[in-house]
C-alpha cells in the first residue's frame, strides 16, 4: 500500500513587504503616520530608560543629575503629546480596504501621557516609595508600547481569509486520538494530500 504524494505548500514571510505579498505599497495616509509613532515610541522609551539612568545617577551620590532626571520628565511630557497625536493619526487613516487602524495605540498613548503627569507630580512631592514604583510600572509600559509599534505592518493589510489556511474537516471516521483526514478535491483515491510545513 502506497501513501498519497506530499504537496509542500510555500512559507508565508516573516515580515510581508510590497514586493512579496504581491499588493501595492500602502498610501502615505497610512504609512507615514506609522511612521511617526515608530519615532515618537522609540523617543519616549529612550528618554524613560535615561530618565533610570539619571535617577541610579543621583541616587550613587551624583546629586547634578537630579536636574537633568527632571530635563528628561519635562521633555518626555512634549514627546508623549507627539506620540498621542501620532496614534490619533495611525487611528484615523484608513487603508485601502476602508478599516480604520488599530485603537491600542491611542489608548497606550493617553494613559501613559496621564501616568508621566501623575509621575512628575510624584517626583516634585518628594513621594519616593509611590514615585519609584509608579516608575517601574512606566519602563515596563513603555517598552511594550515600543515593541508593540514597531510590530505594526507598515503596508496595508490583507484580509485574514487571504492568509488563513484551508479548513481541514473531521469526519466520523476520525476517532479521539487520531489526526482528522483531509477533505476537499483530491482527499480521495489516493489524490495528493496537503501538509503545511
Amino acid at each position: 500500500m502506497s501513501s498519497p504524494p506530499v504537496i509542500r505548500t510555500p512559507r508565508l514571510p516573516l515580515f510581508p513587504s510590497a514586493r512579496s505579498s504581491g499588493r501595492p505599497p500602502a498610501p502615505p495616509a497610512v504609512r507615514l503616520p506609522r511612521l511617526l509613532l515608530r519615532g515618537a515610541t522609540t523617543a519616549s522609551a529612550a528618554l524613560v530608560l535615561a530618565g533610570t539612568v539619571l535617577a541610579a545617577g543621583f541616587l550613587n551620590g551624583h546629586y547634578e543629575a537630579l536636574r537633568a532626571h527632571g530635563v528628561a520628565a519635562m521633555a518626555l511630557g512634549g514627546v508623549l503629546i507627539v506620540q498621542l497625536l501620532a496614534a490619533a493619526l495611525v487611528r484615523r487613516a484608513a487603508g485601502p480596504t476602508g478599516e480604520r487602524g488599530p485603537w491600542w495605540p491611542l489608548a497606550a498613548a493617553a494613559l501613559l501621557l496621564l501616568a508621566d503627569g501623575a509621575q512628575t507630580g510624584t517626583g516634585y512631592e518628594r513621594a519616593v516609595g509611590v514615585h519609584v514604583t509608579l516608575g517601574v510600572l512606566l519602563v515596563s509600559a513603555h517598552l511594550f508600547c515600543l515593541v508593540g509599534a514597531w510590530r505594526l505592518p507598515l503596508t496595508a493589510s490583507a484580509p485574514a481569509s487571504a492568509l488563513a489556511p484551508a479548513p481541514v474537516a473531521v469526519t466520523a471516521e476520525d476517532g479521539p486520538g487520531r489526526l482528522p483526514r483531509p477533505s476537499g478535491t483530491g482527499a480521495g483515491a489516493g489524490g495528493p494530500v496537503e501538509v503545511a510545513p
